[in-house]
């Protein structure tokens, strides 16, 4: 091997020297490097083995789940998405009663303040979900009332849980050792149609709202629905400018792509996804496709992945359309005989059990979107309350978020970015929203526009 020869390394002053002296001395050099060369040959590259061995192992599980506790306990967890309110309302033999649904004491599903503790969670928006076909009445009556009961609920655990209205009071509020809390509207449809219904929710303590749910509305598309407008009419945009007025979070979880795109070119504020996960990890329109995630960095968003194991994992998903498929089948072989049709697939359920969903396709959506959206772009919105169906192996309750953290830092998570999932990203985009609307009401009062004014009238459901 040919050694190159650093002069910087002699410390002669060639320049000062006559020329004759200046040519002995340089030829003096180049033997002296040529000696330090043989004598001193190059240390070959390690062989692969070797250097694999020396590579600095991944931590153990244990080792990793005690990282992940002491970082969340310096750092703010916050959950964009748990349904707990509408549990309580629902609940048998104890509905919409707060004190008998006690969370001082192991209750039914996945929330209590044992399970809180041990999770770690360190702010939360409550859901005061409303389904979108509700016929009871109104939606802003029921809509009420949830919100009721969420409030009720924080009153009641002043040790655990206190109102936050800011970024700054959830911070706060963790540094006292609480869970600050906010509340998210899940679906437009419970303003019914109303700008002032709007304002009168985030007066409530509404820090964001899904645009949609389930159902279509009158100004946006839903994912899981018929869609009718192509995104959002004018008086959807007017929605979202007056949310972005008021500093209240754009949600887009449960809405369709159009709408998504829509809302992200008129807002002025980071948008959400509360509950969403990587739609290429999980083809599900529930989930958050590639396009807009690479969005997503410059409008400052956060996509707060999902754990409802039909959103996260693909093999469960195939699962569950195949069985679709022979359902579809099965009413058509047998026709009126609804009996018949129920036994067989009753017989296909035996022979195809469904593949349960696990921690690590979770981690895989958390991954891909960091990976596409970038490290500041996404968070953790759970469901937890909201998802009847069994949770993914691992993820069981509100007591398992060290265990997803843990298993990124297997996977070689540094702790900067696990701060920016656990809560700073949504943090960040709350500040800025808030930052945006000090500007907005500055410069422009209350919308007073309507839907009326704006599309005409509502176009009917097809």
């Amino acid at each position: 091997m040919t050694r190159k020869v650093r002069l910087e390394s002699f410390p002669l002053d060639l320049p000062a020297m006559p020329l004759t002296a200046r040519v002995l001395a340089f030829a003096t050099l180049c033997a002296a490097a040529g000696v330090a060369g043989a004598q001193k040959p190059s240390p070959a590259k390690a062989p692969p083995r070797a250097a694999a061995r020396s590579a600095k192992a991944p931590p153990t599980r244990e080792a990793a789940r005690a990282h992940a506790l002491d970082l969340l306990a310096a750092t703010p967890l916050v959950d964009g998405h748990n349904d707990l309110p509408w549990t309580i309302r629902e609940e048998k033999g104890m509905a919409r009663d707060v004190d008998a649904y006690d969370l001082r004491r192991k209750t039914p599903h996945q929330t209590d303040l044992a399970r809180v503790r041990a999770g770690k969670l360190g702010g939360q928006f409550w859901s005061v979900y409303i389904p979108g076909d509700y016929k009871d009445s109104g939606f802003a009556r029921v809509q009420l009332e949830q919100i009721d009961i969420a409030r009720r609920v924080i009153a009641k655990y002043p040790e655990a849980f206190t109102p936050a209205g800011t970024a700054a009071e959830m911070r706060a509020a963790f540094a006292k050792g609480k869970v600050g809390s906010m509340l998210g509207v899940e679906g437009g449809h419970a303003i019914e149609n109303s700008l002032g219904a709007l304002r009168t929710y985030y007066d409530l303590g509404v820090r964001y709202m899904t645009l949609t749910h389930n159902v279509t509305l009158d100004w946006a598309d839903a994912a899981n629905d018929t869609p009718r407008h192509a995104g959002l009419t004018p008086f959807g945009k007017e929605v979202v400018r007056e949310m972005n007025r008021l500093g209240m979070l754009v949600d887009l979880s449960h809405v369709s792509p159009g709408v998504m795109s829509n809302a992200l070119d008129v807002t002025e504020s980071p948008v959400m996804f509360s509950h969403s996960s990587a739609r290429a990890i999980t083809d599900h329109p529930r989930n958050v496709p590639d396009s807009i995630l690479k969005r997503l960095p410059k409008n400052g968003g956060v996509v707060m992945v999902n754990f409802y194991p039909g959103f996260v994992s693909p093999d469960l998903r195939a699962h569950g359309l195949e069985r679709s498929r022979q359902q579809a089948a099965f009413k058509q072989q047998y026709g009126a005989d609804t009996g018949a049709a129920a036994r067989a697939l009753a017989a296909w359920d035996a022979q195809h059990p469904a593949p349960k969903a696990t921690l690590a396709q979770v981690a895989d959506h958390v991954d891909h979107i960091r990976k596409t959206a970038g490290a500041d772009h996404v968070g953790i919105g759970s469901d937890y309350d909201g998802v009847d169906d069994e949770l993914p192996v691992g993820l069981e309750d509100v007591s398992n978020y060290p265990d997803l953290f843990a298993e990124l830092i297997v996977r070689g998570w540094s702790d900067a970015d696990l701060k920016k999932l656990a809560g700073e990203n949504i943090l960040r985009a709350l500040e800025r929203a808030e930052q945006v609307a000090k500007r907005l009401q500055r410069e422009r009062a209350p919308s007073t526009k309507t839907i009326e004014e704006l599309d005409g009238r509502p176009k009917p459901k097809m």
